[in-house]
């Protein structure tokens, strides 16, 4: 579980984050939802640690993480994988050494043991046979398929998707869906969906919060999220 305790972020006199209070409980699928420039990046980043609130608390099972140093935040970042907007992949590896890249360097586990897990991962993700390939020399889905399996691959207890389903097309939407919902229901997988993107996110979560301009507008189920009149007019101003 992740929880935000009167989170406020400021960069000079520029107020990014404006007391925000949120729970991510485990087991569920949940999305943080807002328009361009609302926070939503800012809030992952603070969940990994990458940077500190200037006021109130961000807690990971309970262990508040804020004051943290760098070396101690290894443990908490394991527990969670991270599917990156654009995906974050490296060009010059194949699909296999970029799935495998966390655990050779950091985990630094055995060699037999890598190649097994890499290709459990891209069994599931359907990219078998593609294994050597480089990343530019395949379709979005397939990169973002590999992004995916990289990110589960070291059997994290939750997984944060940043925009999951821009650039890609609605098959490709579906088969994401499929995945994220079967890791859920059969794994317990958490999984934190990050997007802009409210038709998508809200087919398949089950808690929803809602940011704009900083400040959380609205939080709660789908349904009640999507007919709050500050949510509809957060996102046909934008």
């Amino acid at each position: 579980m992740i929880e935000f305790r009167d989170v406020h972020l400021r960069y000079g006199k520029k107020e990014v984050l404006k007391g925000i209070s949120m729970i991510v409980p485990d087991g569920k699928i949940t999305a943080i939802l807002g328009p361009s420039g609302s926070g939503k990046s800012t809030i992952v980043k603070l969940m990994l640690g990458l940077i500190k609130p200037t006021q109130g608390g961000v807690f990971v099972d309970g262990i508040d993480i804020t004051g943290m140093r760098e070396e101690d935040l290894f443990p908490i970042r394991k527990t969670m994988g991270m599917v990156f907007q654009g995906n974050a992949l490296f060009d010059s590896l194949s699909v296999a050494d970029n799935m495998g890249f966390f655990l050779r360097e950091n985990l630094r586990l055995p060699e037999p043991e890598i190649r097994e897990r890499v290709q459990d991962q891209l069994k599931f993700a359907g990219l078998e046979g593609h294994e050597h390939q480089l990343p530019a020399s395949l379709s979005g889905g397939m990169r973002k398929r590999i992004a995916i399996g990289r990110a589960l691959i070291f059997g994290p207890k939750m997984v944060l998707l940043d925009e999951p389903f821009g650039g890609i097309n609605p098959v490709l939407v579906d088969r994401l869906t499929d995945i994220v919902l079967q890791l859920n229901r059969e794994q317990g997988k958490t999984f934190l969906l990050i997007s802009h993107e409210m038709p998508s996110v809200m087919r398949l979560c089950e808690i929803v919060t809602v940011l704009a301009a900083g400040s959380t507008i609205a939080h709660g189920k789908p349904a009640e999220v999507r007919a709050n009149p500050a949510v509809i007019e957060a996102y046909l101003g934008h």
